[in-house]
């Protein structure tokens, strides 16, 4: 016997219990499962109006989750390929520029620990691996020349 098929809702509440997704990724994610007779935009407005599809908890969550191994421009990254508003992105990345150098030292410190002194090879690698991050160049360069974050006061 086959499993009964989800409608749109449940199939949509069932994507949100799992993690805050925006109104663009589960239009993307359901758009699939659209036979005839649905109303996709219906069920996501319903959705929105009842306050289960919230871009600025999306928006929360993301940074909770990634910020501690992302920097600015790959958060920025993952954000706009959530559909998420570009005003809301550019204020959640204007909020992380402050703990930039930090994050980005912490993250090379559980990775590398010690400066990779005059061995180009090493250099490159610990580069690159902040880099591929979104760590921007200036932040990278003082990270793998062994700068420390200034204490907090």
């Amino acid at each position: 016997m086959a499993a009964p098929t989800l409608s749109l809702k449940g199939r949509a509440l069932r994507l949100l219990s799992q993690r805050e997704h925006s109104l663009e990724e589960l239009r993307r994610k359901l758009a699939r499962h659209v036979q005839e007779g649905d109303d996709l935009a219906a069920v996501l407005h319903d959705l929105q109006a009842k306050g289960f599809i919230s871009e600025s908890r999306v928006v929360e969550s993301v940074l909770h989750r990634r910020a501690g191994q992302l920097g600015a421009a790959r958060l920025r990254q993952e954000l706009q390929a959530k559909g998420i508003a570009s005003e809301a992105v550019q204020q959640a990345v204007a909020g992380l520029k402050s703990s930039e150098f930090q994050r980005a030292h912490a993250l090379w410190l559980r990775k590398f620990g010690t400066p990779p002194g005059d061995d180009a090879r090493e250099w490159a690698r610990q580069s690159r691996f902040l880099a591929a991050r979104g760590f921007s160049g200036d932040i990278v360069r003082r990270v793998v020349r062994g700068e420390a974050p200034e204490p907090e006061a």
